[in-house]
C-alpha cells in the first residue's frame, strides 16, 4: 500500500511539472493572435492615445522658433499703406501705371518685405503676415477695362496679361508667399467695360480672393448730392453688384473724386437705403495721401481711411515710393508683424496709442525696445 502511494505521488508530481512548463511563457516565438484578441491588445494603446498626442503636440510646440521682437522691430500698431491705383496702360500718367511699372511696384513691395492682405482682413484685424514682414492693401478705382481685360487668343478667351488682374495673377504664381487680394471699386452701367463679361469677371474675382467695392452708381460727386441722392447712388451700386453676385456683401466705399457728402449728410456715406436696397459701408476710403493707422490704433477711423497713390509722377512727396523710402529710414513707423494673428505685439512706449477696446479676443504683448 505504501508502495502504491509512493508511485501515485510520483505520478502527480510529474503531471504538475508538465503543467508548469506548459504555462511558462517562451521567448523568441511570436504568435499572431486571432482578430478578436488583436483588437483587445490594441485597446490599451487607444486608451493612451490622448497622452501620446499631448506628447507629440508638446514636441511640436518646442520646435516652433521664438520671435525676437526687439531684433526684428515688431510693431503691430504701426502704419499700413492702402495703395490706390487707377489705370494700367501703355502711357504713364499721374493716374496711370504702365504694365512694366505695375510689375515693378509689386516686385519692389515683395523684395522690401511687404505682403499683400485683403481690405477685409485689415478691417477685421486678421493680419496673417509672417514675422518681420509688413502688410499692404491694394485698391483700384473706376473698374476700367485695363484693370481686368479679357482677350481672345487662338479662339479661346484669356485674361490680358498686361491688365492689372493678369499681372497680379502672374505675380502670384511667381511669388505664392506674397499673398493675394485687391479691391476693385466699380461703377455702372458697365464695370470693366465689357458688358457681356461682367458676370464672368465678377465671379473670377470673388473666386480668386479679390473684393468688389462701391464707387457709387455712376461715379457721382457725393459732395454735391442731396441726402436722397447719396443714398440712391450708393444703393444702386449695391443693387447691380448683387444682381451679378446674389447676396454679395459690398462692405466698403471709395469716394468718387475723393469727395465725401457734406456735414450731416456724411452719415449716408456709411449706411442708407433706397427703394428697398440697403447698404452698410464698414470702411470709407479717401484719396488721402498718407498710410493708414493699424486697426488697434487710437486714431483708426474706418469711415475716414487715407490711401497712398501708387505713382511716381507729381506725388508731392507722398506717393508710394516716398513712403517706401521713409519706412526704410524709419522702420519703427510701419507695421511689422510678429507672425501670430492672435496677438498684438508692440514696444512698451506704444501702449498709449492702443485702443484696448478694439483688441477683443487678441492678446496684447509689450516688450522693451531698448
Amino acid at each position: 500500500m505504501s508502495k502504491f502511494k509512493a508511485n501515485y505521488a510520483l505520478i502527480l508530481l510529474i503531471i504538475f511539472a508538465l503543467i508548469l512548463v506548459a504555462c511558462t511563457p517562451q521567448t523568441g516565438v511570436v504568435n499572431t493572435p486571432p482578430a478578436s484578441n488583436q483588437e483587445q491588445t490594441q485597446q490599451p494603446a487607444e486608451l493612451n492615445k490622448p497622452e501620446l498626442e499631448k506628447e507629440a503636440e508638446a514636441d511640436t510646440e518646442t520646435q516652433v522658433p521664438q520671435v525676437d521682437y526687439k531684433q526684428i522691430g515688431v510693431n503691430e500698431n504701426g502704419q499700413i499703406m492702402l495703395l490706390m491705383y487707377h489705370g494700367i496702360s501703355d502711357k504713364e500718367d499721374i493716374w496711370v501705371r504702365t504694365p512694366e511699372n505695375f510689375r515693378k511696384d509689386l516686385e519692389n513691395l515683395y523684395q522690401k518685405g511687404y505682403r499683400l492682405i485683403t481690405l477685409k482682413d485689415y478691417l477685421d484685424n486678421n493680419i496673417k503676415v509672417e514675422a518681420g514682414y509688413t502688410p499692404v492693401v491694394i485698391t483700384f478705382d473706376d473698374g476700367l477695362k485695363n484693370q481686368f481685360n479679357i482677350i481672345e487668343e487662338n479662339g479661346e478667351k484669356k485674361i490680358d496679361p498686361d491688365s492689372a488682374v493678369g499681372i497680379m495673377e502672374e505675380f502670384k504664381k511667381k511669388y505664392p508667399d506674397f499673398g493675394q487680394g485687391g479691391t476693385f471699386y466699380v461703377y455702372y452701367p458697365t464695370p470693366f467695360r465689357q458688358k457681356e463679361l461682367i458676370k464672368e469677371k465678377f465671379d473670377f474675382l470673388i473666386e480668386n480672393g479679390y473684393e468688389i467695392g462701391n464707387h457709387a452708381y455712376s461715379h457721382e460727386n457725393l459732395g454735391k448730392e442731396t441726402a436722397e441722392g447719396v443714398q440712391k447712388a450708393l444703393a444702386l451700386n449695391v443693387f447691380y453688384t448683387q444682381k451679378y453676385l446674389p447676396g454679395y456683401d459690398v462692405f466698403s466705399l471709395a469716394l468718387p473724386y475723393g469727395i465725401a457728402p457734406k456735414d450731416e449728410k456724411f452719415k449716408y456715406a456709411v449706411s442708407g437705403e433706397y427703394e428697398g436696397t440697403k447698404y452698410n459701408n464698414r470702411a470709407i476710403l479717401r484719396v488721402g495721401s498718407n498710410p493708414a493707422p493699424a486697426p488697434n490704433h487710437v486714431k483708426f477711423d474706418a469711415a475716414r481711411l487715407p490711401r497712398v497713390r501708387a505713382s511716381e509722377l507729381d506725388t508731392g512727396g507722398v506717393g508710394m515710393y516716398d513712403y517706401l523710402a521713409s519706412f526704410e529710414k524709419y522702420p519703427e513707423k510701419k507695421y511689422i508683424s510678429d507672425g501670430n494673428p492672435d496677438t498684438v505685439v508692440i514696444p512698451e512706449e506704444e501702449q498709449e496709442n492702443i485702443n484696448k477696446e478694439s483688441l477683443k479676443d487678441k492678446q496684447l504683448v509689450t516688450y522693451k525696445k531698448n
